[in-house]
């Protein structure tokens, strides 16, 4: 799997906005890549579960708790990367210059696509 490319950071800061917001948006896909781990882990965990030929309704009933378990909190994990990243969407890019490009981007479009997403109205490249 590729990993996004995290700039070294040193005691110094000089971080300015729109490398600020490079690094938040590569930290949720850090953290996406993390709970994509976990799911598959689950995934292989229920398989050889299902190997086993289990004789017990009971070992069902006990891996399926620890399955819905999991997933009731990647669920949460997950809703709070949606607002992680809505807030990063939200941060005013106007002013951020970032690589190869020497003039301000026009701001983005709405989508022509399903307008109910509250992320429907972004669809800039770089977003």
């Amino acid at each position: 799997m590729s990993m996004p490319n995290i700039p070294d950071i040193n005691p110094k800061i000089t971080l300015d906005r729109c490398k600020t917001i490079e690094l938040l948006l590569s930290s949720i896909a850090l953290e996406e890549i993390g709970l994509s781990h976990i799911l598959n882990a689950e995934g292989e965990k229920l398989q050889l579960f299902l190997k086993t030929k289990p004789k017990c309704l009971m070992e069902f009933i006990q891996i399926n708790d620890s399955v819905l378990k999991t997933l009731r909190t990647i669920v949460k994990s997950q809703m709070l990367l949606q607002f992680k990243l809505e807030d990063v969407i939200e941060l005013d890019r106007k002013e951020c210059k970032c690589k190869g490009q020497s003039k301000k981007k026009p701001p983005c479009k709405p989508s022509k696509g399903d307008c109910s997403s509250p992320l429907a109205k972004f669809t800039c490249d770089d977003l």
